[in-house]
């Protein structure tokens, strides 16, 4: 069952100008970056009250406090107060910094997310996290606040190039590696076209919700949704800083086979499962090129990640395939032969 504040919808329009209605709000901001304006704007602008627009660039390398000062700035020359609403229509990183915009500016006002990438509606605009990379680390200033309304509208997808439709997947892989062997064996059976999308947005969308209303801060349970991420994240980190970027999802992916040989490792997963996920992802995503010398750069990444404990790497690691275990002690050296493991396979 998905929460009050969650809805999958084919016809956003109607609902969401009803709930502007509504809210009673005095000021309508939307938050675009030059994709969503071209490809996603016109879709709801016929619905939408009197409004604003604000567009930022889009991409990683823009998700940074010079970004926020310009959304806080354009938010300010609004006359915007707590009576107002900003609607974020865009992927994973504007739905992040959108909405910690939205959290922080005079203390918080309400905030409404549209997602519009595979990645946004399966996972990132779940939840409440909220954030923006720092000194090249992702999320490392954020906080938790959870949006007034998340609109999902599968029909976005169809503005997305395959690269991004296959980044936004790589949430739905993880999401069946921890929770469901049965899902996982569905999604291995078809091609990305012929994913059942409106079906494994719901699965997701039910699935995140219920870990997160059992743990909204992260203090147990919900550090099961970071699996690929502690050396899916480092690797995102190590090629933003050296100019050539990787979209989030190539990287969490690469974090999923990596962080199977750990576990395998630890006795938790089998040869023969850690096989079937590598070749499943590395037939979706290919390899990404690693260079020896950079292991050991990356695995001292992973010494970021919020899920430590002092210098202890603590990663998720499956348990087998459709489970996961999370708080599981991870070794500098047990990062870098990981990532010597992953630069050996084929593709």
């Amino acid at each position: 069952m998905l929460p009050a504040n969650l809805k999958l919808t084919d016809n956003p329009g109607p609902y969401l100008n009803l709930f502007l209605q509504k809210g009673g709000y005095n000021k309508i901001a939307v938050l675009t970056d030059e994709n969503t304006l071209k490809h996603c704007y016109l879709l709801v602008q016929p619905h939408l009250p009197e409004h604003a627009v604000i567009t930022v660039n889009s991409g990683e390398e823009n998700k940074s406090l010079q970004t926020c000062e310009h959304i806080w700035d354009q938010m300010t020359d609004l006359a915007m107060d707590r009576h107002a609403v900003l609607i974020v229509l865009g992927g994973g990183v504007l739905g992040d910094m959108g909405g910690f915009c939205a959290a922080t500016y005079k203390r918080g006002i309400d905030f409404i997310l549209m997602p519009t990438t595979l990645l946004a509606m399966a996972d990132a605009s779940i939840g409440g996290k909220l954030g923006i990379d720092f000194r090249h680390f992702k999320n490392h200033i954020g906080l938790f606040k959870e949006p007034v309304l998340t609109l999902i509208y599968s029909e976005f997808l169809k503005t997305l190039p395959k690269p991004e439709l296959r980044s936004g997947f790589a949430e739905v892989i993880k999401h069946a590696l921890i929770s469901d062997r049965t899902l996982w064996n569905e999604l291995r059976s078809k091609s990305l076209e012929e994913q059942p999308w409106d079906v494994l947005l719901r699965h997701s969308a039910e699935f995140k919700s219920a870990v997160v209303q059992q743990d909204p801060t992260e203090k147990g349970l919900r550090k099961i949704l970071n699996a690929g991420h502690t050396i899916g994240h480092a690797l995102e980190s190590h090629f933003l800083k050296s100019g050539n970027r990787i979209l989030h999802g190539e990287a969490v992916a690469a974090g999923l086979i990596a962080e199977a040989f750990i576990a395998k490792n630890q006795k938790l997963i089998t040869d023969e499962e850690v096989g079937q996920i590598a070749a499943y992802i590395l037939k979706l995503y290919g390899k990404l090129e690693i260079q020896e010398k950079d292991y050991a750069q990356i695995a001292a990444l992973c010494i970021q990640d919020k899920k430590n404990k002092g210098n202890t790497v603590l990663a998720v690691l499956p348990e087998g395939i459709g489970k996961a275990r999370w708080d599981c002690a991870v070794s500098e050296e047990e990062i870098v032969g990981a990532l010597a493991f992953y630069n050996t396979l084929q593709t």
